[in-house]
């Protein structure tokens, strides 16, 4: 009710759907009370006359409410500071040429089914296509309680295995794409950046990229000190680009500097230090048979279809669960 609530529409949004998440949350346990006081009356009747539909009714309707609170479990698991936040999630094409820039377009299609199925809101804000086919690089903000949460399960290199289109002689390809996922922080630490310490770039879209971005001038930042570069087309307006673009490199900023105190913590541990990229964390295979098994917790599938439609969540259990369970994981 505050006068001044939707000055800011973007931040007045957040607010609505953390909102909406809260609420569904509350209504969510409060229908699984009721529910269960309910079919706490049904089993007394049952006591006094047995009925085998009555019965088969109750099973059923106990059996989803298990579900529900096993789904809900997980929740429990995402106590990291940023996990409630919305996910900034890029995408690049590694090595694997064309495969590999067709590779990394289809996880771009599979991380956004996969939003859709969590009822969440995606924005794109950079599609860099590939000149054959696919796309070198693409960067999306997924937005929805937890979208960090789970989606931090998903960084590092992915695999895929299949029989080359591009191929004339239609032979086995192995292509790589790294997947990167950043916290929408804007709102929660400072981070100052001067004007002297940016190099900013206008530019026209080009290239086709119609069902993923607005043709509009373009804005390139390039962080001077960090050699750091964020893109952002998607906006209806150059003003609107560059605050995106100053978000992203924000984000960014943050990440690197968590980085830097995560290793010189370990230094001064004396452990070793890992590369965050470069790690094979998933490997999808589509010849000579299907399968997609993550490295990691060792869980796989043979379901290639339904995994690159969208269907990611067992893969994010299972890793949800391994770091809960303490199982030591090189990401």
């Amino acid at each position: 009710m505050a006068e001044d609530f939707w000055a800011d529409n973007r931040k007045a949004q957040a607010r609505m759907q953390q909102l909406n998440a809260l609420r569904d949350e509350v209504t969510t346990w409060e229908g699984i009370a009721t529910l269960l006081n309910d079919l706490q009356g049904l089993a007394g009747l049952l006591e006094e006359e047995p009925d085998e539909g009555l019965q088969a009714e109750i099973a059923q309707s106990l059996e989803a409410i298990e579900q529900e609170v096993e789904k809900r479990q997980f929740a429990l698991m995402l106590n990291g500071e940023h996990d409630e936040r919305d996910a900034i999630v890029s995408i690049h094409a590694g090595s694997g040429g064309v495969d590999a820039q067709e590779w990394a377009e289809m996880l771009f299609r599979m991380y956004l089914r996969w939003a859709e199925r969590h009822n969440f809101r995606t924005e794109v804000y950079e599609y860099n296509e590939g000149e054959e086919a696919g796309i070198k690089s693409a960067t999306m903000e997924i937005s929805g309680r937890y979208a960090y949460g789970f989606l931090r399960s998903e960084i590092g290199t992915h695999r895929l295995i299949r029989l080359s289109r591009f191929d004339a002689a239609h032979r086995r390809h192995t292509s790589f794409a790294k997947v990167e996922v950043l916290p929408d922080i804007e709102d929660t630490i400072e981070i100052t950046i001067r004007p002297e310490d940016i190099e900013v770039d206008t530019y026209r879209s080009t290239g086709a990229g119609g069902q993923h971005v607005n043709k509009t001038d373009s804005v390139r930042i390039r962080h001077i000190a960090t050699g750091i570069v964020v893109t952002c087309q998607n906006e209806r307006s150059q003003i609107q680009n560059r605050e995106v673009a100053m978000k992203l490199l924000k984000a960014r900023l943050y990440e690197r500097e968590l980085k830097r105190r995560e290793e010189e913590t370990a230094r001064l541990k004396g452990e070793h230090v890992q590369a965050d990229f470069g790690t094979q964390i998933r490997t999808v295979t589509v010849h000579p048979y299907n399968i997609v098994k993550d490295h990691r917790t060792n869980y796989e599938t043979s379901d290639t279809e339904g995994y690159l439609n969208g269907d990611v969540d067992p893969f994010i259990y299972a890793y949800l669960q391994a770091k809960a369970g303490g199982v030591a994981m090189g990401v």
